[in-house]
């Protein structure tokens, strides 16, 4: 299901199994400020856990220039990925 809106709910479906969070919080601007599990160890395996969902790999840039979801989204669309 390679659709924005099939890898949108792979992507959420992620989100909720490492953070722990409900569907419902996920929005772009949500970040690790918002979320008490969201520390530096769960954005490094949500990171690596995206690599291997959409068969990509980040650079360093990439992963640092992160401070919320949207912009994992843009990360992921640079990468070809349509979220």
């Amino acid at each position: 299901m390679n659709t924005p809106e099939g890898n949108v709910e792979k992507f959420n479906a992620l989100l909720i199994r490492i953070l722990e969070i409900p569907e419902s919080t996920i929005t772009d601007g949500l970040s690790p400020d918002d979320v008490k599990t969201w520390d530096s160890f769960n954005g490094l395996l949500i990171a690596s856990e995206l690599e291997s969902l959409f068969d990509l790999q980040f650079s360093i840039e990439d992963i640092s220039g992160v401070k919320n979801i949207g912009d994992m989204k843009q990360v992921l669309r640079k990468h070809g990925v349509k979220i």
